[in-house]
């Protein structure tokens, strides 16, 4: 049976911000910031509110819509470049997205980010919806 979850999610913070050193004498180990705990925290009651009460167990696709903010002058640098004013916009790279959202949604939507076989992710023009992220997260049968 094919199931599939739509959400949309804060826009994520930077993986740069997410983790952070934690020395034992000897070693230095990586650990979710107190931000990462919070935005693990804002994810989960949300997929919560969407009704999502298991995570997608198996292979799974997942697609991300990252949306940035959009700026105050966008209408500004929109009549300048019509094209590209968004090129601009500050944003947190795709790759950093993800391995932020992967962590905060497992064992929410997806049982863990081993599972995820697919993956699409696009950053969109910034909207008058402000900075956010859709996300679809789809089963993939086992034949894949």
């Amino acid at each position: 049976m094919t199931r599939a979850v739509a959400i949309t999610l804060p826009y994520p913070l930077s993986a740069n911000r997410y983790w952070k050193a934690i020395r034992i004498p000897g070693r230095t180990m990586m650990a979710p910031s107190k931000e990462a705990k919070a935005y693990k925290a804002d994810v989960a009651q949300l997929v919560s509110a969407a009704g999502i009460t298991e995570p997608i167990a198996g292979r799974v696709r997942v697609e991300i819509r990252l949306y940035p903010q959009r700026p105050a002058d966008w209408l500004k640098r929109a009549r300048s470049d019509p094209n590209g004013w968004d090129d601009g916009v500050r944003c947190i790279d795709l790759d950093n997205a993800r391995k932020v959202l992967y962590d905060a949604l497992r064992g929410l939507v997806i049982v863990d980010d081993r599972w995820i076989r697919e993956d699409a992710a696009w950053r969109m023009v910034p909207d008058e919806h402000g900075a956010r992220v859709e996300l679809t997260v789809a089963s993939l049968g086992e034949s894949r």
